[in-house]
């Protein structure tokens, strides 16, 4: 029989969450009240390095609404007390205790050495600048560079290093290709570049927050966190609590973007509290808060080289990485460069490949898991060293990519960092995208502005991508020493009545998991789309879970909400049959419904519910149960690919910089429900945007946050961006039964090195080939001045230096 019911996959549906985020009928983790709640406010350090003499808490103990104040001796008077780092990289990798609150020595700018309880949130902070402290500074150490020279000044006296690890991958030693020494010293063209990824910070909307509760049986941690499930473990780790009677609520999230994937000191701080005083406890942090103790993103070095044939075949690539940890290591923040590590090849053919990756410590804020996670940084890499090339060689930066890249018909393809791409068209991709770009007329609108000497300067940048996510097959997370599996967890209940209740271990902050979850089942179980609820964020009623992060929901999550609803129409079919008194051969299912094969008999999933439910005519030893759970663990990444291409107008008398077009085509697999897709597009490009043009997170010579407002720190309005140009191509994934990619990191991924490469092709002809990011118009107008050596950037191999523009000389 066939269906006449419109299938649900495949079609953009308004998101289920939309109304009560949007008319406010919902609840953030700062909205909750619990009776007699108590406030924590915490003191940071304005010093970057320094010694804590005393800390004299007497004033602020006395002060109204004052209930109990704390410093790190208190909380942890054994000094047994370390946040967890799950990604030991190496098995050298140095890795310093992180302390709940400092209690002898401050690391960065923004720590905290001591917290107010008091009965309300205004005298908890009224009181903070009560308590006096006593510092004696230290030297500060910033800059990666700076922190491995000799003699530099350290950041853990202890370690005797500010080097924390060194991670190396070769082709040759690994199998995967041939040696890039040998490409290096025979290849036609050897190129140089040092390129510098600047410290971000993930301005999500909704500040972090918790509240504790110790007063039940269990103790319940609200968390505005994207990781329920990995707080709670580590939690009970951390702290020496049994795991059971602990429970984490992420109620909904106001963003995260890999910034509220960390277990917090401020998490743990107010756990002890609650616990130590038997009253609910609430911590919100400020926004100059988040800017200085939540974790950054970013904040590399690199030096590549890629070598090459004069027809423009390319043989080699080379990779030395510097990445700032920060003072500390963060929950995966030592791995994130390492994800790069996979991506730098990209969806180039290179026989010969090498990449080694130095993570150092610095007095600043600890660097994490910002969207993308190693992969914007990679393809930012990869993507600037093709412009780099082609220019070279007198090529077209396109000619360079088609040259070099992986055909369709070559797919699946092992690439030379190890890893097989399933399935691809960036033929495809690239053919849409140049259309609707209209590339070649750009091209001649380009010449002529050039030959007739236009003040207003037309670049084109392009970047033609892939990613790996899906995170993560657990053997190859095991293999890189990666604490934690990469599996996921959903289950299926079947109420009497036929509705549907979906539990998914994938914790939604914003990506509209009940929405594609619900379109998923719909089409699966015949069920209507409004008859599914989907459950989630909860560790009690979602027990299992690796929660949200690296463009995995769909591709782990969504896929083990697949096989839940595979297992309950196995558990019905049995029934069905039994009712229908047929045999299991003789069935079929379609839109919600068993069928005789051949006959107008049939019983439906609604039907087949309550017959369950009463349990009153069952086949012999069949449980009255329809409730399935799968636990599906990826046999490898999923790999979305795609090719952006932005038009950049540059000002050549100011430098300001105006996107006149920018035009995406993503391949994702099968797309669940494109409007979602679109908006996580959109969402992605206007973050990789932000990076090329606005945002970097700049300390001074003290180790101070310069830029710890919004007035500082610059993010785009939609005014600063154009209006995108979206399409997508297709080509499923192999490797999962929907045949779906990831998407959630796409923009952010691609966008960056188009907009960079369409900046420096508009200037290219004054000596620039590289201008630091974020490329203001100070560091523009200064690159058409002086060229790239003075660019306040890192430019060519003779570039060397930092470059001293001031970052925010060029705030638009």
């Amino acid at each position: 029989m066939t269906s006449t019911i419109e299938p649900e996959v495949g079609k953009s549906r308004r998101r289920k969450e939309d109304e009560r985020l949007i008319t406010g009928r919902t609840r953030w983790t700062d909205n909750l009240t619990l009776p007699g709640m108590l406030h924590l406010a915490v003191l940071r350090s304005p010093f970057a390095h320094a010694k804590i003499v005393s800390i004299d808490v007497a004033e602020a103990k006395s002060a109204p609404g004052v209930v109990a104040v704390f410093t790190g001796k208190d909380l942890d008077p054994e000094g047994a007390i370390g946040m967890p780092c799950a990604w030991p990289i190496t098995p050298d990798m140095k890795s310093p205790r992180r302390p709940i609150l400092a209690s002898d020595t401050v690391n960065f700018a923004g720590e905290g050495v001591a917290v107010v309880v008091a009965r309300t949130s205004a005298e908890a902070h009224d009181a903070l600048e009560m308590i006096d402290v006593d510092y004696d500074e230290l030297p500060v150490v910033l800059g990666l560079e700076n922190a491995l020279a000799e003699g530099a000044p350290l950041v853990h006296e202890d370690l005797g290093t500010n080097q924390n690890a060194v991670w190396v991958f070769d082709s040759a030693d690994a199998g995967t290709g041939s040696s890039v020494e040998d490409a290096i010293s025979n290849s036609e063209v050897v190129l140089k570049r040092r390129f510098r990824q600047q410290r971000l910070v993930p301005a999500f909307m909704e500040p972090r927050a918790c509240v504790v509760d110790p007063t039940g049986n269990q103790l319940v941690m609200w968390s505005a966190t994207q990781v329920p499930h990995i707080l709670k473990t580590m939690t009970a780790a951390t702290l020496g609590l049994p795991e059971h009677k602990v429970r984490v609520i992420a109620p909904d999230v106001g963003g995260g973007f890999g910034g509220k994937i960390a277990v917090l000191p401020e998490e743990m701080m107010s756990t002890l509290i609650a616990q130590r005083l038997g009253k609910p406890v609430k911590w919100t942090e400020s926004r100059s808060e988040t800017m200085v103790a939540a974790h950054h993103g970013r904040d590399q070095i690199q030096d590549l080289t890629i070598t090459a044939n004069r027809d423009g075949t390319v043989t080699g690539l080379k990779v030395e990485l510097l990445a700032d940890m920060g003072a500390y290591l963060g929950l995966v923040g030592p791995g994130v460069p390492i994800l790069g590590a996979f991506m730098f090849n990209a969806i180039y053919k290179f026989p010969a490949y090498h990449f080694a990756c130095t993570n150092v410590f610095t007095n600043t804020t600890l660097t994490d898991a910002y969207r993308g996670a190693g992969r914007p940084e990679a393809t930012f890499g990869i993507e600037r060293m093709m412009d780099e090339l082609a220019v070279e060689l007198g090529m077209d930066p396109m000619e360079i990519r088609e040259k070099n890249w992986i055909k369709h018909e070559e797919f699946p393809f092992t690439t030379v960092a190890g890893l097989t791409y399933d399935s691809g068209d960036y033929e495809a991709a690239t053919a849409k995208a140049k259309e609707l770009f209209d590339y070649d007329g750009l091209r001649r609108e380009q010449r002529e502005r050039r030959e007739s000497g236009d003040p207003v300067q037309l670049g084109i940048g392009i970047s033609t991508f892939t990613e790996m996510c899906g995170l993560a097959p657990s053997r190859v997370l095991g293999s890189l020493d990666y604490a934690a599996g990469g599996w996921e967890h959903a289950e299926i209940r079947v109420l009497p009545t036929g509705k549907i209740e979906v539990i998914t271990g994938a914790s939604a902050h914003g990506q509209g998991h009940e929405t594609a979850w619900s379109q998923i089942v719909a089409d699966k179980l015949g069920v209507p789309f409004e008859d599914i609820e989907v459950i989630h964020g909860d560790t009690q009623s979602s027990h299992k879970g690796m929660d949200t992060y690296g463009s995995r929901s769909l591709v782990v999550g969504g896929i083990a909400v697949v096989k839940a609803a595979d297992k309950v129409l196995a558990k019905a079919k049995p029934i069905a049959a039994h009712l229908m008194e047929c045999s299991e051969d003789d069935l079929e299912f379609s839109a919600g419904k068993f069928s005789v094969k051949g006959t107008d008999s049939s019983t439906s999933i609604q039907d087949i519910a309550w017959a369950v439910f009463s349990a009153h005519n069952l086949p012999d030893g069949v449980e009255p149960s329809l409730d399935s759970a799968d636990t599906f663990d990826p046999e490898n990444f999923s790999f979305p690919h795609g090719t952006h291409l932005c038009a950049a107008e540059v000002d050549t008398e100011t430098g300001r910089v105006r996107l006149r077009s920018y035009v995406c085509v993503d391949d994702v697999g099968v797309a669940v429900n494109p409007l979602i897709v679109e908006g996580q597009v959109h969402g992605g490009l206007a973050q990789g945007i932000a990076q090329a043009l606005f945002e970097e997170a700049v300390h001074d010579e003290g180790g101070t946050l310069t830029t710890g407002t919004f007035a500082d720190y610059l993010l785009p309005s939609a005014a600063d961006l154009p209006s995108f140009t979206t399409d997508r191509t297709e080509t499923p994934s192999t490797t999962n039964p929907l045949g779906a990619k990831g998407v959630g990191e796409a923009g952010t991924i691609a966008s960056t090195p188009a907009v960079v490469n369409a900046v420096v092709d508009a200037v290219r002809h004054f000596g620039v080939n590289d201008i630091e990011m974020p490329l203001t118009p100070m560091r523009v107008w200064h690159a058409i001045q002086h060229g790239s050596a003075a660019a306040g950037g890192l430019g060519s191999e003779a570039g060397g230096g930092l470059g001293s523009i001031d970052a925010t000389g060029g705030a638009q």
